[in-house]
């Protein structure tokens, strides 16, 4: 189930849009990742595959439809509470990412100038 909501969810739901994003001329695709598809960890190999091919796949897409003035970018946050594996969102784990810390740097990408084109953000 990793891989098909991470990796294959999220491929057919650019494939899907991508032609719509040119009738309209041009979009912008932010895909969120995890430092896990960069850094991988023992015990979590499906996640950890799911991101690294996210992270390929993102890459290969910005080349692709770059021309079309599509852009895109994909987020590598590092530790964020939530309910990921189970844990309950909880006081103790204060010192990570926050959701809204996520938000915020996907409002930041939008505002980017059109010539700019951040490929990959690690927070």
């Amino acid at each position: 189930a990793v891989l098909e909501t991470n990796l294959f969810g999220v491929f057919h739901c650019c494939r899907a849009a991508i032609p719509e994003m040119k009738r309209r001329g041009g979009g912008y695709i932010i895909n969120i990742s995890s430092l896990a598809g960069a850094n991988p960890h023992p015990r979590m190999d499906a996640y950890n595959a799911s991101k690294f091919g996210l992270n390929g796949f993102s890459e290969a897409l910005m080349q692709e439809v770059r021309h079309d003035r599509i852009k895109v970018s994909y987020v590598m946050p590092g530790s964020v509470n939530t309910e990921f594996g189970g844990d309950t969102v909880s006081e103790e784990k204060s010192w990570q990412l926050q959701p809204e810390d996520i938000a915020r740097v996907v409002v930041d990408l939008l505002r980017h100038d059109e010539r700019s084109l951040p490929s990959r953000v690690e927070i």
